[in-house]
């Protein structure tokens, strides 16, 4: 073998190593400029089901799970660790501002719609609804790990928001809410 052949090898080598990293992040859908970023971790590696799946809340009384509607995201509470009130009866959406709701029962009430994918890898463009309070809010998810979604509720102004940090369900939850 000649010496110009080992010169060359360090190059041929790296321009492979290049080229077959450049064609996994394309596949992926990902810029070489997203993967320089510090911290930065692709949402299939953070989480192969992405926001899909059941999220225990951050006071872990409740659970909400997500799943696709269409080209948005939508969720619904699915178990609740206390579902029935001092009278044993289902919890009710009492502080619904529409009296005509405030019977529902929370147990399967949707309380996520509209999430757009955002270029981010973040979920946006939606809303969020807290019973305890009544009332919607703008929210933005985003995937924390593999088992972990924050969730931003905001009114107009993301700088004005709450943030949660909900964990996802390993084992399945029981008694499981019915479908609202």
């Amino acid at each position: 073998m000649s010496h110009q052949f080992f010169h060359r090898m360090p190059r041929t080598v790296m321009r492979t190593m290049s080229a077959i990293t450049l064609a996994m992040l394309s596949s992926a859908g990902l810029a070489p400029a997203q993967q320089a970023r510090p911290g930065f971790v692709p949402p299939a590696a953070a989480a192969p089901l992405g926001p899909i799946g059941t999220w225990i809340d951050h006071t872990g009384r409740g659970a909400v799970e997500i799943e696709q509607c269409g080209s948005e995201l939508c969720g619904r509470i699915v178990w609740l660790k206390d579902p029935n009130d001092k009278q044993g009866q289902p919890l009710r959406d009492g502080n619904n501002p529409d009296r005509g709701m405030r019977a529902r029962s929370i147990c399967g009430l949707p309380i996520i719609g509209g999430l757009k994918r955002q270029r981010d890898g973040s979920w946006d463009e939606g809303w969020i609804y807290d019973p305890e309070q009544g009332e919607s809010f703008d929210v933005e998810i985003r995937i924390r790990g593999a088992d972990g979604l924050q969730v931003m509720g905001y009114k107009g102004l993301k700088f004005l928001s709450e943030t949660f940090q909900w964990k996802r369900a390993i084992a399945p939850l029981e008694p499981r809410c019915p479908a609202a």
